[in-house]
């Protein structure tokens, strides 16, 4: 079913050159291109230019292109992609998909479209996968990944962001020989499906190492690669991983793979080598000193920014040395633009910090507060604006330098 709440007259989503188009922003990695920002917040946080109340509940974040946002949601028993306008707030359409998805840690779904010129990608948290016209939110093409390949939802459901990547959607299915699954993108048809791992919370990377072009993911089992044109496993290393939820998306840099997990785990650097096409991927360091739960680190010229547990910690990607910890605003998710880290914390705390491996500098900090879950969802840049959500509650405030 798809509803139409406001009639506008818009153009086609664009190419992917939008500055946020997907999970993580372009690159996948946290990092924003945007320029000219705040360098600091005035008291009270910078200027809330809207606020929408609609979104209904789930965790899902934001993707931006051409005027629009696009995120998920859950309401009056519906499992929503829905799509506002970027400048005003405004819903120009919403569009049903799949089934209830229900969880005690907070109802709706996790994942966050993927823009890919006129076509939105989302998965729900019930393992439903639909595209749908970007313009409009009429559905092209839909299928159940759980049903399609035989896998079974995990604990806290499925919160894959699907990859992109030329002609093909690739994302951790979980099903028995039918861990990973590219598709094709414009028809939903299989190309290609490979290893048994059950699905984790993460989001595939994609990699070139040696020529040989991959994809990163972490599945609820550990870390895989996969050649990207027939899915052939490559290599696979299990030590960054746990058996109850491996969350953080693989960060990549050049044939450098850094992998993070909570529960007692820690983090892994690989180095990833080619030799006439096949990939080996060896340990470079194994360190207890960065366990990511349910965030990502960034990485900024030569160190990783991320939460630790509850504790912000910078690390030097190369070595695994760590520079510093800090308890910052509170444990939450980061994202970086225009020389500074965005964090929100999952007590609805906001903090303006400068990356310096010297020590924890913080600039600014406000507070949106909190609704019945913590804020778990990841912040954006976009245009200009700085958007956090907090479930039905999505903000938009204005952190132009003028």
């Amino acid at each position: 079913m798809r509803l139409i709440i406001t009639v506008v007259s818009i153009a086609l989503l664009g190419p992917a050159s939008a500055e946020w188009n997907q999970w993580r922003g372009e690159g996948r990695d946290g990092k924003s291109s945007e320029t000219g920002l705040l360098r600091t917040w005035p008291d009270g946080g910078p200027e809330l230019v809207w606020r929408s109340d609609s979104l209904g509940a789930g965790y899902s974040s934001l993707a931006a292109a051409d005027g629009m946002l696009l995120t998920q949601g859950f309401r009056e028993g519906r499992q929503l992609l829905i799509a506002l306008d970027a400048e005003t707030g405004a819903t120009l359409w919403e569009t049903a998909h799949g089934g209830r998805y229900s969880n005690r840690r907070g109802d709706g779904p996790r994942g966050t479209p993927t823009v890919d010129g006129d076509r939105v990608y989302a998965l729900g948290g019930d393992g439903n996968l639909i595209c749908a016209e970007g313009a409009t939110g009429d559905r092209i093409w839909e299928t159940n990944l759980l049903k399609a390949y035989g896998g079974r939802n995990i604990r806290w459901g499925i919160s894959e962001s699907p990859l992109i990547d030329g002609d093909r959607i690739v994302v951790n299915a979980g099903g028995g020989g039918a861990s990973v699954v590219a598709l094709d993108k414009m028809t939903g048809a299989e190309l290609w499906k490979t290893q048994s791992d059950r699905a984790g919370y993460s989001s595939a990377i994609a990699a070139e190492a040696g020529g040989v072009r991959q994809y990163v993911v972490f599945t609820g089992e550990g870390a895989v690669g996969v050649r990207a044109d027939n899915g052939e496993l490559l290599w696979r290393y299990g030590r960054a991983g746990n058996s109850t939820a491996n969350i953080a998306t693989p960060v990549v840099r050049d044939d450098l793979v850094f992998l993070s997990s909570s529960y007692g785990t820690g983090c892994a650097l690989l180095r990833l080598e080619s030799d006439d096409g096949s990939v080996t991927a060896s340990e470079v360091y194994f360190s207890r000193d960065m366990r990511n739960h349910y965030s990502s680190s960034v990485l900024i010229g030569g160190f990783l920014y991320g939460f630790s547990g509850r504790i912000l910690t910078a690390m030097e990607f190369e070595t695994g040395e760590v520079a510093w910890r800090d308890r910052s605003v509170g444990k939450g998710q980061i994202v970086y633009g225009d020389g500074r880290l965005y964090i929100l914390s999952e007590d609805g705390v906001v903090g303006l910090v400068e990356p310096d491996p010297a020590g924890y500098r913080e600039i600014s900090r406000f507070e949106i507060g909190t609704g019945g879950h913590p804020t778990w969802t990841l912040p954006v840049l976009s245009g200009g604006r700085l958007y956090l959500r907090d479930q039905s509650r999505l903000y938009a405030f204005d952190v132009t330098r003028r």
